[in-house]
């Protein structure tokens, strides 16, 4: 009851919010304003706003038309999980060993009669105030995660929004996870669970970290090797003329991992990096949502494309073998790991660390650190582990198309 009671107080402080509905750019507007909302807490992994977030999504899933696809004839499918035990988990959460954390995942689907199923997925928590021990983040606040990962939400509410309203010749599934920032918790419970017969999914798509486009329109989608398909028919739907970035892989820090490791083609959605991750200023007012826009006319393309595919065929993707390094010292940036174009450029710098001593500024290409030349993101962590501490070491970058160099003291 006091849960009902909370979700009905924070649903009508946003009501103003909501009543913007009818244009698709407002309707992302509204999911992300709530789910990001400081009300939220920022919808920690097993928090009462944890559950509150997944009501919501579940009234969204219903206000749609979707059927429920959860436990018990409903959207949502809770589960209990004890971290302590797993010996994979490597969150380093301060949990006494025996507890257990519940979690829900929300299930909404579009029956067409279809013989295959389109998955369309995206993860709601975050990391809560940062205060409490089971936290990724020592930051104290809210945590709201408007980027991290309302965006995703949002989107993949819309797209059900749109596909509910098309005939095709597939189902649509559509899958709200938790527990994704601890460990893929809700993704990987779900495939050992499924709702519907993963034998007949045609593709998983994942949507996280979608908000924050950049001015050159860059979108990074990952797991095209997953399938022979994906790179003729994302090249052939970009409608949005957006700058594509392929990641061959099918696994990765996020949920499509879960789906790739039971054979699935799967295709991650991703704008990059920033300065405000998994921290308290990831806010709604940071949200580009013309560009989510872009994004979202891709993927609804390119989803009404495969109708015409006759199959999507499965191929595992070779992982590139990156070899762990131990930095002996830190730069203090925060890398643009979308950029392929030599050297590493810089997406954010650290206030008070020795790059911001040293002038560097997002947006500069760093080519050389001391004696070692930097390529791309492995290079310069080799370079950083050459590195002693308290040295002073010469930076060669590139800024405005013109090279610098400045001293960098560690």
């Amino acid at each position: 009851m006091k849960k009902q009671l909370l979700f009905i107080l924070i649903l009508i402080n946003a009501l103003p919010i909501l009543a913007q509905r009818p244009a698709d750019q407002a309707q992302l507007k509204a999911d992300i304003s709530f789910l990001a909302s400081d009300a939220m807490k920022g919808r920690l992994t097993g928090s009462i706003y944890q559950d509150i977030a997944a009501e919501f999504i579940a009234s969204r899933f219903l206000e749609i038309g979707l059927k429920t696809k959860g436990d018990k004839n409903s959207y949502l499918q809770t589960f209990y999980y004890a971290p302590s035990a797993d010996p994979h988990n490597t969150a380093n959460l301060s949990i006494h060993s025996g507890d257990s954390v519940k979690i829900i995942n929300v299930a909404g689907y579009i029956d067409n009669g279809g013989l295959s199923t389109i998955i369309i997925g995206a993860h709601y928590d975050h990391l809560g105030e940062g205060t409490s021990s089971f936290s990724l983040s020592a930051e104290g606040g809210i945590h709201n995660g408007a980027d991290d990962n309302s965006s995703g939400v949002s989107l993949m509410l819309q797209l059900a929004q749109s596909l509910s309203k098309v005939k095709s010749k597939y189902n649509y599934l559509f899958l709200a996870f938790s527990g994704e920032e601890f460990g893929l918790w809700g993704s990987n419970y779900y495939v050992k669970h499924p709702t519907i017969d993963l034998k007949k999914v045609a593709v998983m798509i994942n949507l996280d970290m979608v908000g924050r486009l950049k001015d050159d329109n860059t979108l990074l989608i990952g797991g095209v090797g997953t399938s022979p398909i994906w790179k003729e028919q994302l090249e052939k739907t970009n409608v949005s003329q957006l700058k594509l970035t392929f990641d061959e892989s099918g696994s990765g820090p996020s949920d499509h991992t879960s789906f790739y490791f039971k054979d699935l083609p799967v295709l991650f959605y991703f704008t990059g990096q920033h300065s405000d991750y998994h921290k308290i200023t990831d806010d709604t007012e940071k949200i580009n949502f013309n560009g989510m826009m872009k994004i979202y006319e891709n993927i609804f393309t390119l989803v009404r494309s495969l109708e015409k595919v006759n199959e999507i065929p499965f191929t595992k993707t070779k992982e590139e073998k990156q070899e762990r390094v131990s930095m002996k010292v830190t730069l203090g940036i925060m890398p643009d790991y979308m950029y392929n174009e030599g050297g590493l450029r810089i997406d954010g710098v650290k206030e008070d660390k020795p790059a911001a001593h040293a002038g560097l500024k997002s947006g500069d290409i760093i080519l050389e650190l001391g004696k070692f030349q930097v390529t791309d993101i492995q290079s310069y962590m080799h370079a950083l582990n050459g590195i002693e501490p308290g040295s002073k070491v010469v930076i060669k970058y590139k800024r405005d198309g013109k090279i610098v160099t400045s001293d960098v003291q560690f």
